[in-house]
């Protein structure tokens, strides 16, 4: 394990690796996070375009989920006692209905992110993805429980909804903010494993929820905690935020 930052009270983010971390945590009542993609997407070169246009690289500077999928899925339903929420390719799904369900969860249905800005396919050769699934399986005791009566699992949000785009795969908050309003309640403990630019955390925060985060890379850990930080200091009106961090007695 790396750093540690308490941000608030309930608010805490660690630098390191989420196989590792999450079964210190005890448990949490939702993980929300969006996993490294499936190996298929790592294999598809795409042109990098600007000052570099016409380079070919590799798709993702990390590393694809598929080898560490089953152990993640494991760690993940463990530390949850109600709501396991991932991303994934369309071509993930089963593989994710697979490990969840391998490590006791009850999978329930993959959900659909629907992009109207989505990236065209440039060569014509096919359509593009226009969307991205979201897997959901339930970890809780008894009946699975949500905020979202009897809708359907399909939530459409723009990719660039203003703002500065600061990772590779980064979520827009609308779509984060929704997610977690449905899957979890004011005062509950929301995980990301995955926390990339803590997007779901400053979601959490800004709707009067607890957050823990685990992020592996030091420079995109170093841009949650200032973006983590920033929503705790401009919370929405009538929603009480986590408290600033005790602090801890000298030993």
């Amino acid at each position: 394990m790396g750093r540690i930052e308490r941000l608030a009270e309930g608010v805490t983010l660690y630098l390191g690796d989420c196989r590792e971390i999450l079964p210190t945590l005890g448990k949490v009542d939702a993980v929300v996070t969006d996993p490294p993609y499936e190996a298929d997407a790592h294999r598809k070169d795409r042109k990098i375009t600007g000052k570099n246009r016409g380079v070919i690289a590799t798709a993702f500077t990390f590393d694809s989920i598929d080898a560490v999928r089953f152990d993640v899925a494991e760690k993940m339903v463990a530390a949850s006692d109600g709501w396991v929420l991932a991303f994934c390719m369309a071509e993930g799904v089963a593989p994710w209905r697979d490990a969840l369900e391998a490590a006791g969860a009850k999978y329930k249905r993959a959900m659909v992110w629907i992009k109207p800005d989505a990236m065209p396919q440039f060569n014509g050769q096919g359509p593009a993805a226009g969307f991205e699934s979201i897997v959901a399986a339930w970890c809780g005791q008894g009946y699975s429980r949500w905020n979202g009566g009897g809708r359907v699992g399909t939530f459409t949000h723009n990719k660039n909804t203003g703002g500065k785009h600061e990772h590779e795969t980064q979520k827009p908050l609308p779509l984060m903010s929704e997610l977690v309003e449905l899957f979890s309640n004011r005062g509950d403990l929301v995980c990301d494993p995955f926390m990339g630019s803590a997007t779901t955390g400053v979601a959490a925060v800004k709707l009067g929820r607890r957050f823990v985060g685990i992020e592996r890379e030091e420079r995109y850990f170093d841009l949650s905690c200032r973006r983590v930080s920033d929503a705790l200091k401009s919370p929405d009106l009538f929603i009480e935020v986590p408290k600033p961090a005790k602090q801890e007695a000298m030993l």
